[in-house]
């Protein structure tokens, strides 16, 4: 603990006892505190099953994992780091008894079966589907798994806030003043949601949000439940409470007069996850119940640069006091910590902040310390992009949770791949997306020499693929022997897979990948994102099986094949993809991270550099077209029957680009470069609000 300030070891070394709230701006050194509090207490003979880590998400966990896992720790119980929905889940499997009956379950003396994000949406799907023909959601013109999702989403939300999910409908009509034929969307909308959760209490389905009514409304009162937690878990470390929902929040309110000690980590200026229901507000709350107070002001992370960049453009875009806290007519200097790179055309702005990166690293900056964000990051964008920084022999790595596993070519070259071995699905994939797999699979082979392959050995009706040998020699050549080599490892391997006894396809696409593509000379030998993609397909289509084989008769009868053939037909709709915490490790230390700007601010790292793309754009502050739902009408904020209007979305919009902007500046050690087009990427000129901020604060620079 040598590099401590005396305010940080006080709080890690504080007494048995002592119940805490910690707040500051990010980069203040509020969760090495956490971590290094978690230390103490181990060192100081706690025992680790008497500790839980609490975090709004999984992926925030990674540091005090660490210690956990570490070689030095010592033997015994473990510490328990966890969610809400994973606290809830676990007590919802080793109390079922319990809380099964009084929630409603038809069943409570059998097992409850969990769902995942995907899962839930292909229940979804089954019941949505017939009523879409009945005129469901007539006016409504977004993609289905978008519309399963958000459907999804408003029944965790009444959850998390703490609503009746049949008021869902109600509270989203009551805020509403425009088009009358919006609210004929918010009454189907309803009635999907009281359908599917009359559907999962017929067949003890527990998704996000039962999972969380169950053990919050039904085990936590019952003096069991209560008793097993409150004797078990004796400290708290609760970091980053701010994104989390505010029936957690009602949780450690009940919990925390029964802790021996308890540190809460508050990040000022945050809650980004207020779409999925996070509430600054009750986290806040909290601090009343604290019996210390202690507020980091002092930045780690910022060069004084940036520190004047991020107060300037705090004073320009908001004067929330939450956020705002610096006189913004103070005299500044900023040219040290931002550059603007401008080109007429995006393609060339590409080009030119590629080479920029390039100059950077040759001076010595690690391409680890190197970020580039934007505030959607689309295939277009990636794929421009990466191919300029493999040009330049940059390391990269993207990271788009939120994007579905059907999007991505891997997956989607594995499925191809896939239902060539299962020719009894009948899924007759076209040329393009066989071309497509075998360019992903071979080392080598490319999109014009896979679709020469394809239409000469790919027959549609049978799904066979012939011989490499039979091929004119002219042709072979072209494609050359090298590919045409791994081409028939790669069919001998399918064929003979054919004759063999089928297994599950997560099985076999494991096999597939470990037998065949990991090898040298194979696609996925070397490329580790599309490796990481590979694993978290995999481990989709097993969670899938592991909830579908139980309940129901899907047409597949023991046959493997049926299960596959249906998540397949699932992933087609496009379903929105799980967490994976594979996705958020980092398999390549040194590379580059290419990712939107609401992902890289919860990943929770710094960087030195941040390349800021298309700074012109609207997405920076307008939010997703969601005709469905509502993350600011379904808040606990929000007051029942008040009219959401225009200037609500103006101020709201404002607040969010202000929390983004200053947020990510807060994660930044010396520099943002900022990217702009005159034509975006679409091809329009961009004079979005983030832009006119700079603008202003550059003119409030040249008249100091």
């Amino acid at each position: 603990m040598a590099d401590l300030t005396t305010d940080q070891r006080q709080i890690i070394e504080s007494p048995k006892g002592t119940k805490l709230f910690l707040s500051g701006p990010a980069g203040t050194g509020k969760s090495t505190v956490g971590v290094e509090r978690l230390k103490y207490l181990l060192a100081n003979n706690i025992p680790g099953e008497s500790i839980l880590v609490l975090t709004p998400q999984r992926t925030l966990q990674d540091p005090y994992l660490e210690i956990i896992h570490s070689p030095g720790t010592r033997a015994g119980g473990e510490v328990t780091p966890a969610t809400i929905g994973g606290l809830a889940r676990r007590m919802c499997d080793l109390f079922w008894p319990i809380g099964a009956e009084p929630a409603g379950f038809a069943y409570p003396e059998r097992p409850p079966v969990f769902l995942t994000l995907e899962t839930a949406q292909y229940y979804m799907a089954h019941i949505v589907r017939p009523l879409l023909d009945q005129g469901y959601f007539e006016s409504v013109t977004i993609d289905r798994n978008r519309l399963y999702s958000q459907i999804i989403d408003n029944l965790n939300k009444s959850a998390a806030i703490g609503f009746p999910y049949k008021e869902i409908g109600s509270r989203l009509d009551s805020a509403w003043y425009g088009d009358p034929a919006q609210r004929r969307i918010y009454a189907d909308a309803q009635d999907c949601a009281s359908r599917f959760r009359e559907f999962c209490l017929a067949h003890n389905l527990l998704d996000f949000s039962l999972q969380l009514e169950t053990f919050l409304t039904y085990l936590w009162p019952d003096s069991i439940v209560h008793k097993f937690l409150t004797r078990n878990y004796r400290h708290l470390i609760y970091d980053n409470l701010e994104e989390d929902v505010p029936r957690t929040h009602d949780l450690l309110r009940e919990w925390l007069p029964e802790l021996d000690s308890a540190l809460l980590i508050f990040d000022t200026g945050a809650g980004y996850r207020r779409f999925l229901g996070a509430d600054v507000d009750t986290a806040w709350a909290l601090r009343e119940l604290c019996n210390d107070q202690v507020t980091f002001r002092e930045s780690f992370v910022n060069s004084k640069g940036i520190a004047e960049l991020e107060k300037s453009l705090s004073g320009v875009l908001t004067n929330h006091p939450a956020i705002l806290t610096t006189d913004n007519k103070k005299q500044i200097n900023i040219q040290d910590s931002l550059t603007i790179i401008q080109t007429r055309f995006y393609p060339d702005l590409l080009t030119v902040i590629s080479g920029e990166i390039k100059r950077m690293i040759e001076e010595g900056l690690p391409p680890s310390e190197i970020v580039v964000i934007a505030p959607y990051l689309s295939d277009a964008l990636r794929f421009t992009l990466t191919e300029r920084l493999e040009e330049q022999g940059i390391p990269w790595r993207s990271h788009r949770p939120s994007r579905s596993l059907h999007d991505e070519p891997a997956s989607h070259s594995l499925l191809t791949l896939a239902v060539l071995a299962y020719p009894a699905w009948n899924i007759h994939p076209p040329k393009f997306d066989v071309a497509y797999a075998l360019m992903q699979s071979i080392e080598g082979l490319d999109l014009v020499r896979a679709q020469l392959l394809t239409e000469i050995v790919y027959h549609h009706r049978d799904l066979s693929l012939a011989p490499f040998d039979g091929i004119k020699t002219d042709v072979q050549e072209r494609i050359t022997y090298s590919v045409g080599n791994r081409y028939s490892t790669l069919r001998e391997w399918l064929l003979a897979y054919r004759d063999s006894e089928l297994l599950p396809l997560d099985h076999f696409l494991r096999k597939l990948f470990g037998e065949v593509l990991s090898q040298s000379g194979f696609g996925f030998h070397r490329n580790l994102d599309e490796a990481r993609v590979a694993a978290n397909l995999i481990e989709s289509i097993q969670k899938f099986r592991y909830v579908m084989e139980p309940t129901f008769d899907l047409g597949g009868g023991s046959d493997p094949g049926g299960l596959g053939k249906e998540y397949i037909s699932l992933l087609n709709e496009g379903v929105i993809s799980a967490q994976y915490l594979e996705s958020w490790k980092v398999e390549n230390k040194n590379a580059l991270l290419i990712a939107p700007a609401y992902t890289f601010l919860l990943m929770n790292r710094p960087a030195t550099v941040q390349f800021w793309l298309d700074a012109g754009s609207s997405g920076w502050y307008e939010r997703l077209s969601q005709p469905l739902t509502h993350p600011y009408v379904l808040s606990r904020a929000w007051d029942p029957g008040r009219i959401w209007s225009d200037a609500d979305e103006v101020q709201a919009s404002q607040d969010a680009m202000a929390r983004l902007v200053i947020g990510l500046l807060q994660r930044c050690r010396e520099r943002v470069v900022l990217g702009l087009a005159e034509l975006g990427e679409g091809g329009f000129e961009q004079r979005g609000d983030l832009l006119k901020a700079f603008q202003k604060v550059l003119q409030e620079e040249r008249e100091a």
